[in-house]
C-alpha cells in the first residue's frame, strides 16, 4: 500500500510539474512583453457602427502594429463590442481587460483628473489648424503629462484624435441667441458645458444616444447638438426636431487615445516603440476620415432635406469667455488657456 502511495505522489507530481510548466509558457506567449514574445493587444471605441473615423484610425492601428512586428503583436479591434459607454472602457483599460481605448475629456475628468476638462470648453478653437496646433504642440505635451503622472501610470496618452466639430440642429433655426430661450437642448446636463448652454437661455437635457432620434422624432427634446458624422449617421436630420441646422462651431472636440501605462512600460523597447509607431499612424487616418466623412455627412443631410444655416459666432464667443476663464482657474490650468488663445 506504502508503494502504491508513493507511486501515486511521484505520478501527481511529475503531472502537476508538467502542467505548471505549459502554463508559464502559455502566459509568457499571450503577451506581458517582457520576452519579446508574441503579445495580444485588445483595442476599443464606443461607436457600435464600423463606418466610423473611430474605427478607421484603429484599423490603421492594427496595420501597422502588425506589419512592423511581423506579426508578433496582435491587435484586436472593438467597435463597441466590450463597452458603449466611455466610463466603461476607462475602467477596463485600468483594470487591464483593455489596452487601448478612445475617450472623451469628460469622462476622463471622473478619474479625478480634472485638468483635461480644458478640452471641453465651449469656442476653445476656433478653426482645425487650430485645435492641431495647439494639441500636436506643447499644451498637448503637458496635457499628456498630467494625465500620465496624476492616473500614477494607469494611463498613458498616445495621441490626439477628434470628433468632430459640434453645431446645434433643431426644430428650428438660429438666427440670434434669443432663439435658443426656452428651447430644451440635448447636451450634457452638468459641468462647463451645461453652465454654456444654460447662459444661452436653453435648457440642457439628459436624453441616451441610443434614444435621441426617437426624443427628437416624438418631441421629447426640442434639439440636440453634435458633428455631423455622427447625428447624420443616425438620421436625427430626418426629424422634425432636427433638420435645421445651424453652424455654431462650439466644440472643435478632443478624444483621448489612451494605453494603460502600466502594461505599457512592461513591453520591450521595440514594442514600445512600435506601438507608438502605430498610434502616430492611427492620428493621421483617423483625422483624415473625419474631416472627410465631415463634408459629405453635411451633404448627404442638405441632400435629405435638412436646412444648414450659418450665423455670427462673435456673441456666443464672447459669452463664452468669462466661463473659460472661470473654469481653468478652478483646474489650476490659466496659463495652458493663454497658451491657445495666443495660438490663435
Amino acid at each position: 500500500m506504502k508503494k502504491f502511495q508513493l507511486l501515486a505522489f511521484g505520478l501527481a507530481l511529475v503531472l502537476f510539474t508538467a502542467l505548471a510548466g505549459c502554463g508559464s509558457d502559455e502566459s509568457a506567449g499571450s503577451g506581458s512583453g517582457k520576452d519579446g514574445g508574441k503579445i495580444k493587444i485588445v483595442a476599443a471605441h464606443n461607436q457600435t457602427d464600423p463606418d466610423n473615423p473611430y474605427q478607421d484610425g484603429l484599423l490603421k492601428f492594427k496595420e501597422v502594429v502588425e506589419s512592423k512586428s511581423d506579426g508578433n503583436i496582435e491587435l484586436e479591434v472593438h467597435a463597441g463590442t466590450i463597452g458603449t459607454e466611455e466610463s466603461e472602457l476607462v475602467e477596463k483599460l485600468k483594470l487591464g481587460a483593455a489596452d487601448v481605448v478612445l475617450v472623451s475629456p469628460g469622462f476622463m475628468t471622473q478619474t479625478g483628473i480634472k485638468e483635461v476638462d480644458l478640452f471641453a470648453l465651449p469656442y476653445l478653437f476656433d478653426s482645425y489648424d487650430h485645435w492641431e496646433q495647439v494639441v500636436d504642440g506643447e499644451v498637448g505635451d503637458k496635457m499628456a503629462k498630467i494625465i500620465n503622472e496624476k492616473s500614477n501610470n494607469d494611463f498613458k496618452l498616445i495621441g490626439y484624435w477628434s470628433a468632430g466639430v459640434r453645431h446645434y440642429y433643431g426644430k428650428k433655426p438660429i438666427n440670434s441667441m434669443d432663439d435658443l430661450k426656452g428651447l430644451t437642448i440635448r447636451t450634457q446636463t452638468s459641468g462647463v458645458v451645461a453652465d454654456y448652454w444654460k447662459q444661452t437661455g436653453s435648457v440642457p437635457t439628459d436624453v441616451a444616444w441610443g434614444e435621441l432620434y426617437q426624443a427628437l422624432q416624438q418631441d421629447v427634446v426640442d434639439s440636440a447638438e453634435n458633428a455631423y458624422p455622427y447625428f447624420v449617421q443616425q438620421n436625427h436630420h430626418t426629424t422634425d426636431n432636427g433638420k435645421y441646422i445651424t453652424e455654431t462651431g462650439h466644440d472643435y472636440t478632443t478624444r483621448f487615445l489612451l494605453v494603460n501605462g502600466n502594461k505599457f512600460d512592461e513591453y520591450t523597447e521595440e514594442q514600445r516603440q512600435i506601438i507608438l509607431d502605430a498610434a502616430e499612424a492611427s492620428v493621421k487616418a483617423e483625422r483624415e476620415a473625419l474631416y472627410k466623412q465631415e463634408d459629405e455627412a453635411k451633404q448627404k443631410a442638405i441632400d435629405e432635406g435638412a436646412k444648414v444655416n450659418e450665423i455670427d459666432r462673435q456673441p456666443f464667443i464672447e459669452l463664452a469667455k468669462p466661463l473659460q476663464d472661470k473654469a481653468v482657474k478652478e483646474m489650476g490650468v490659466e496659463d495652458l488657456l493663454q497658451k491657445i488663445r495666443d495660438a490663435k
